[in-house]
């Protein structure tokens, strides 16, 4: 039996200790803030529940494996709520698309009433294409440990495979490949920001992204997502799992081997195993001693290489009335979204604000969560992360207020007038999720999928520091509650059973 010291109270820390304390380990999980749950955060008003951070649930058997394997059904615990619609979208002329919420089939006739036959069949096309990609990649890159580009050139003798996943083609250029209609190809764009990424660059294989969402579902947690970060608490809870809020690790003792965390104030926790679900940057390069960042070199180096993932300025509101044809899930795409890549990335210029953002609005109908007559709105667009030494300062006066006027005036502008009936609102920059998650600049998912590599130089789990792990969304293989849950299985199983 190890004592194992988790750093960190987010979706992939829980689960890791969840599955460790299943497999008899005696667990402690350490805690910067005054709650668990990491990104995926609650706000409550006035009877108005929101979601902070994820708001959808795709890949939900992940978490029923999680519940199964430490003690009892996913179902027994939370209940998930299949969406008729999974969402609604808007393009720039003023086209909508209810995209259902399982079943390529019922999607691309959906795709098909909306833009046309002939864009059903190039979608039903490249779906076929991204089931190949998820059958190739999902077991030797989702489900298994990474071992940077050693990964890929082990494949290289399966060139089929590799012809699949097509490594050298980006996002954009696959959907290219397959679909004619700027706004279908719009879409498949979006799919590139789940891993906080620019579809021009981000990777091919990233068309598994819709395929999963259509073929396994995309669900709503009964009471909001929160409740999913509740039921894995309480699970932690009940194998014996030791909590401690407050409690913000300053140093991993390294030397000679791994034997604890020293917190700020000074105490020392002892441990034979350190899993730290904590920004793999932030482990890199100030939890570890120098000799041990020396030690860690290929690791740093990989990330210094990689390109922060985008993050979001978002918008909380509460509002009488109903809006029409409104879904849970709604999407408002702009005339350039090639002009959005451009201002959250910076490559030509300072990263600035979008001027003409696309907006993502969860408006749920679900009683837990919005009064009788009302509507609970979550509202994200991309931005720019917080970098206030060289890039773009989200802490200048003024800034966030004015900003999220100008979003609720896009918003209008695309047919969606929510001024006259909010009760109450309340915006957060990316310089805020930096604050509350520790997040460098607030950044969603650590490092994006910007670059052919990107895969390869995500920071892989197990680290060259022996019995020190790193689990969650800037680790392999992503951010996101499915690939964080991943995260989570693949730590336990290599740490074993006591």
């Amino acid at each position: 039996m190890a004592n194992v010291v988790v750093i960190g109270a987010g979706m992939g820390g829980m689960a890791c200790a969840a599955r460790l304390a299943s497999k008899g380990h005696t667990v402690t999980v350490l805690e910067h803030n005054e709650t668990w749950g990491g990104k995926l955060g609650v706000v409550s008003h006035a009877g108005h529940v929101f979601d902070t951070g994820p708001s959808l649930l795709t890949l939900p058997a992940v978490y029923r494996d999680l519940f199964l394997k430490t003690g009892g059904a996913l179902a027994d615990s939370i209940e998930l709520v299949d969406l008729e619609t999974a969402f609604r979208y808007q393009f720039a002329d003023g086209t909508v698309l209810k995209m259902p919420g399982v079943g390529i089939g019922r999607c691309a006739e959906a795709i098909g009433d909306a833009l046309g036959g002939e864009s059903a069949l190039q979608w039903r096309e490249f779906m076929r294409r991204a089931a190949k990609m998820w059958a190739v990649t999902r077991k030797p890159f989702l489900e298994s440990e990474l071992h940077g580009m050693k990964s890929l050139v082990s494949m290289s003798w399966r060139i089929g495979d590799l012809r699949t996943i097509s490594p050298t083609k980006t996002l954009r250029e696959m959907a290219q490949h397959y679909i004619s209609d700027p706004r279908l190809l719009t879409l498949v764009d979006r799919y590139a920001t789940y891993t906080g990424s620019d579809p021009r660059r981000a990777p091919a294989a990233l068309a598994t992204v819709p395929y999963v969402e259509q073929m396994f579902g995309a669900y709503h947690v009964s009471g909001g997502l929160r409740e999913l970060g509740r039921a894995l608490y309480q699970r932690a809870i009940d194998l014996g799992v030791t909590f401690e809020f407050s409690s913000t690790v300053e140093n991993i003792a390294t030397e000679p081997k791994v034997s604890g965390v020293t917190l700020v104030g000074g105490r020392f926790v002892s441990a034979d195993i350190v899993v730290a679900n904590a920004d793999a940057s932030l482990v890199y390069g100030s939890l570890i001693s120098a000799t041990a960042q020396q030690q860690t070199k290929p690791a740093r180096t990989a990330l210094a290489k990689s390109t922060p993932s985008l993050s979001g300025f978002s918008i909380l509101v509460a509002a009488n009335g109903k809006t029409p044809d409104f879904e849970h899930h709604n999407v408002f795409f702009p005339q350039n979204y090639d002009a959005e890549f451009e201002s959250v990335f910076g490559y030509t210029s300072k990263a600035k604000p979008v001027a003409d953002p696309t907006i993502y609005i969860c408006s749920p109908s679900d009683s837990k969560m919005t009064p009788d007559g009302k509507e609970s709105w979550f509202l994200l667009v991309n931005a720019p992360r917080h970098d206030a030494a060289g890039g773009m300062d989200w802490n200048q006066p003024g800034l966030k207020e004015n900003y999220a006027d100008q979003i609720l005036q896009t918003l209008a502008a695309r047919g969606v007038d929510v001024t006259n009936r909010i009760t109450w609102q309340a915006a957060s920059s990316p310089a805020d999720l930096e604050r509350n998650t520790m997040a460098p600049g607030g950044s969603i998912y650590g490092t994006s999928s910007n670059g052919m590599r990107s895969a390869f130089l995500r920071p892989e789990n197990v680290t060259n520091i022996p019995n020190l792990y790193l689990v969650g969304g800037s680790s392999h293989p992503g951010g996101g509650l499915p690939l964080v849950g991943m995260s989570a299985e693949i730590v336990a199983n290599h740490i074993g059973r006591a």
